[in-house]
């Protein structure tokens, strides 16, 4: 899944630069949310002091500070949209290289339940995953990289948390604790997910088999085997929609909730007058970044579960290839 990718000279501008490529543009990405960010403290100063002073605002000013905005959510669409058309292109040469490999191996392979499956469905999957929580992860990192510091700095406004009393950069710590709280969550509720997971493309691989062979072999594929092989599907499903439901219940009970957490803390600081519209806007963004970051898994966790168990099926299908060559060479 990966040597045959990264380890490839054939892969090497696609694989090494291609990786250096994506981190820079994602980095590049995230330093333009910086500025939007700070672009908002200074509109929402703007709209308070043009509210509280009727005149002291130009308009000339005030399309001034949107004619900025525009500049720089330009230039961070143009660069999301060609990341976005290069990682694309990037994950379908990782999936050919994978595909190469196991084709090269295919006389090993066949004999493996399922192994057209593999080669052909699990690879696609895999790619496709890769390219939803790769991505994902490096720019929740870099995010966290970049906003830390700014949450950090801000957080010296904050002077005191409801209930708690006064903490030294209290919200960089309620960030953290919080997501802290939710990872755990999810790995408690969702402890049963992979394993489900793999189970499930275990029957369905099981059933999807019979269907094709009895495509050639009119014996094959008899209405009580199918059906007894779509029973186990229907029993897996249904376990799995079982877990889900509690699962998703935790999950969105959680993110709904974290919508509030940086307008509780922020209770003391906002009703003493201590902050500006703007600095809270900045606090608000930095905040949501930060936690966003922190909680990767929490959002990610249900596409985590999918890839292991892909990743469970594709290693043991180059165990194969590993078992078969030592037996060769003894």
């Amino acid at each position: 899944m990966f040597r045959s990718f990264f380890l490839s000279r054939r892969w090497f501008a696609w694989s090494i630069l291609g990786s250096a490529l994506i981190l820079f543009a994602t980095w590049y990405k995230v330093m333009l949310d910086v500025q939007i960010n700070e672009w908002f403290g200074g509109f929402y100063n703007l709209i308070q002091k043009a509210l509280a002073t009727p005149g002291a605002v130009a308009l000339d000013e005030y399309f001034g500070h949107l004619l900025t905005f525009g500049h720089v959510a330009g230039t961070y669409v143009l660069i999301a949209v060609a990341l976005d058309w290069f990682i694309k292109h990037y994950i379908f040469r990782w999936r050919t290289a994978m595909n190469d490999f196991y084709i090269a191996n295919w006389a090993q392979l066949r004999t493996i339940e399922g192994a057209s499956q593999r080669v052909q469905e699990d690879t696609m999957r895999f790619a496709r995953i890769m390219e939803s929580l790769g991505v994902s992860f490096m720019r929740s990192l870099l995010t966290l990289f970049a906003f830390l510091p700014i949450l950090w700095a801000l957080s010296s406004h904050v002077k005191e948390l409801p209930w708690v009393g006064e903490v030294s950069h209290a919200l960089v710590y309620v960030a953290i604790l919080f997501a802290l709280a939710g990872t755990v969550l999810m790995a408690v509720v969702g402890v049963r997910l992979p394993g489900l997971e793999f189970h499930n493309q275990r029957v369905e691989a099981a059933y999807r088999k019979e269907l094709v062979h009895g495509e050639d072999d009119p014996a094959r594929a008899s209405a009580a085997k199918v059906n007894s092989l779509f029973a186990d599907v229907r029993t897996n499903y249904f376990r799995l929609f079982f877990h889900y439901l509690y699962f998703d219940v935790a999950k969105w009970s959680y993110l709904q909730f974290s919508v509030l957490v940086p307008y509780l803390a922020l209770g003391p600081t906002l009703v003493a007058g201590a902050l500006t519209l703007g600095t809270m806007q900045q606090i608000i963004r930095a905040f949501g970044k930060v936690q966003e970051s922190f909680q990767y898994l929490v959002t990610s966790w249900s596409t985590i579960v999918e890839l292991m168990s892909v990743y469970k099926r594709l290693r043991a299908f180059e165990s194969q290839i590993r078992t078969t060559t030592r037996g060769t060479l003894a």
